[in-house]
């Protein structure tokens, strides 16, 4: 199944508290739950107003759908065509 790295503008977010984060986490695996095992989280990376996340999913509307029922902006979606690491080099 394809990966996405989602791009959301949120001003301040990396100020966020551990409580704002988890309260935001908590809402995006309650829509993920609704929406059935076809949409994964793998994970996020904040930084100061950013935040990129790391979905599994069918296509590109599934993650979108995701956004929109959580109240989540989505200002890019990028498909992952190939993923490298250090062991790529050897």
């Amino acid at each position: 199944m394809p990966k996405y790295v989602i791009e959301r503008d949120i001003p301040g977010a990396g100020k966020l508290s551990a409580a704002d984060l988890k309260g935001i986490s908590q809402k995006s695996c309650g829509v993920l739950s609704s929406m059935g095992p076809q949409i994964q989280w793998q994970h996020s990376y904040v930084t100061d107003d950013k935040v990129y996340c790391v979905y599994i999913a069918p296509d590109e509307e599934a993650v979108r759908k995701h956004a929109e029922m959580g109240g989540f902006p989505v200002n890019k979606i990028s498909k992952v065509t190939t993923i490298i690491d250090p062991i790529t080099a050897e």
